[in-house]
């Protein structure tokens, strides 16, 4: 099978622990080259490949390098877009696609004037718990959606030099980097926002970034759903619960929203044609039952799906440029509804 040649900017981070190593299980992708300024030589020798870059055109410049992932800070993106898009090599970027709407605009008409394909790196949408769930959405196995809850929440306390403490490199906290997941995640179950509203704030750290975020979204099928994504909970205390209810039943799921392809996953379906019940108890447990999903690495998965693209000259439609400028639309409406003095406002 032909593979794509990838190149990696920001090869240290969320691409040395994750992206890299599902990156080296895609069937269709070749790793060739890594570009880090602090350890480069050593992400190279870690997952053998020959050349090391500390600078990122200089892995540019590299002609084996077919197609880059970028995984630099956000405050990078745009600009290494534009010079990725201009030596015409396919991108798949990290989320947030850039620092703000108006970055994102100029990184997708880079590309688009470029010919190269862009895709953003919302991974979760790969999961196998939620390919299942969408599956049964889409089977209208719960009738009506009529309300959504997902949380992603981590203890990540004040670190030198950490770009996503400071909203000048990242944009922003907790809303940017880990609610943003959530927005792309329940659209793709219940389609598109249609209004939101956040508020943010500082509870915990004393970082110039939000600690704390709360969404309440609309989408446009009618659809209500929360979102609650924290940088100041232990991790131990969190569950990264996923709640989808509808007028027939409910799929509920733990551990699935993350960085791995475990979790468990439940539903309670056929329900909704009942009587009114008067007496509301409830008492009895819910006869929910396990679903089963097949264990997919959403790393491996978004990686295979963007050679596949590039290898059949097909845009990608799974996290493409369209939907990284909605995400990054709402993100700028989210900060922008908070109260005055409630946190961070964004740029648009």
């Amino acid at each position: 099978m032909k593979k794509i040649n990838f190149g990696v900017i920001g090869a240290g981070g969320i691409a040395r622990r994750k992206t890299i190593p599902g990156l080296l299980r895609a069937k269709n992708c070749r790793l060739v080259a890594v570009m880090d300024p602090v350890d480069a030589e050593g992400i190279a020798k870690q997952f053998g490949v020959k050349r090391a870059y500390t600078r990122d055109t200089d892995l540019l410049a590299d002609p084996e390098v077919e197609a880059v992932y970028i995984a630099s800070p956000v405050g990078c993106h745009a600009r290494q877009i534009k010079l990725a898009a201009a030596a015409g090599k396919h991108i798949l970027c990290e989320k947030p696609l850039t620092l703000n709407l108006r970055e994102g605009r100029a990184a997708v008409a880079a590309c688009r004037k470029h010919g190269v394909f862009l895709q953003e790196g919302y991974m979760m949408k790969f999961h196998g718990a939620h390919r299942r769930i969408k599956e049964l959405i889409d089977a209208g196995r719960l009738g009506r959606l009529v309300y959504l809850r997902a949380q992603l929440s981590c203890w990540y306390p004040p670190i030198q030099a950490a770009w996503r403490q400071d909203p000048k490199l990242g944009g922003g906290g907790a809303l940017i980097d880990m609610a943003t997941h959530l927005y792309d995640l329940l659209g793709y179950f219940a389609g598109p926002i249609k209004h939101l509203t956040a508020s943010t704030g500082r509870l915990v750290h004393s970082y110039r970034s939000e600690d704390a975020s709360a969404t309440l979204i609309r989408f446009k099928s009618g659809a209500l759903a929360t979102v609650d994504c924290f940088f100041c909970i232990p991790d131990e205390a969190s569950r990264t619960r996923l709640e989808i209810y509808g007028s027939q039943g409910a799929i509920l799921s733990e551990g699935t929203i993350g960085q791995g392809s475990a979790g468990t996953l439940e539903g309670l379906f056929g329900l909704g044609d009942a009587g009114y019940d008067a007496t509301q108890n409830k008492d009895g447990k819910p006869h929910f039952k396990k679903i089963p999903f097949r264990p997919i690495n959403p790393y491996t998965a978004e990686c295979e799906y963007f050679a596949d693209c590039i290898l059949h000259n097909r845009a990608p439609v799974f996290n493409d440029p369209a939907n990284a400028l909605e995400i990054l639309k709402w993100t700028a409406r989210a900060y922008a509804s908070q109260s005055r003095g409630s946190g961070r406002r964004a740029g648009r």
